[in-house]
């Protein structure tokens, strides 16, 4: 499996995990790959191409009915991520005492912030959207 950093590294999988984000957002069971190509202005295979490496990342979930297949996102491979970042964004009041000094140049420490928070924000938006399906889906009887 490829590294979940290289995997999001790409502009069009990275699009492709946004507009699944806002659907799901919107409630939907699943995308399908003609709604992300028509969404993202990509060709058929190009799309399916990177749905199948955000697949094998864990990244995404798909559903078949018949010929066609609904995509939705998987967030905790993101988890990772996240992990990663979450050292590099804690203030100085809040520091851990890691035993490791960070060593990363001023510019890439604020690129590591503005990741870390874009993926913390998108992860947050994304759960907080699920949790009222979340309870319909644990009620008796269904």
């Amino acid at each position: 499996m490829a590294d979940i950093f290289d995997v999001i590294a790409d502009g069009t999988r990275r699009d492709i995990l946004q507009f699944l984000l806002s659907r799901d957002a919107l409630g939907d069971r699943g995308t399908s790959v003609s709604q992300i190509v028509a969404e993202l202005g990509a060709s058929q295979p190009t799309v399916s191409k990177h749905l199948k490496v955000l697949r094998e990342a864990g990244l995404v979930s798909v559903r078949e009915e018949g010929q066609h297949r609904f995509y939705s996102l998987s967030p905790e491979p993101l988890d990772a991520v996240d992990d990663w970042l979450v050292p590099f964004l804690i203030d100085d009041a809040d520091e851990v005492d890691t035993g490791v000094a960070p060593s990363l140049p001023d510019s890439a420490a604020h690129a590591a912030d503005l990741v870390g928070r874009a993926a913390a924000s998108a992860k947050h938006a994304f759960e907080s959207a699920l949790k009222p399906f979340d309870r319909l889906r644990d009620r008796p009887g269904k």
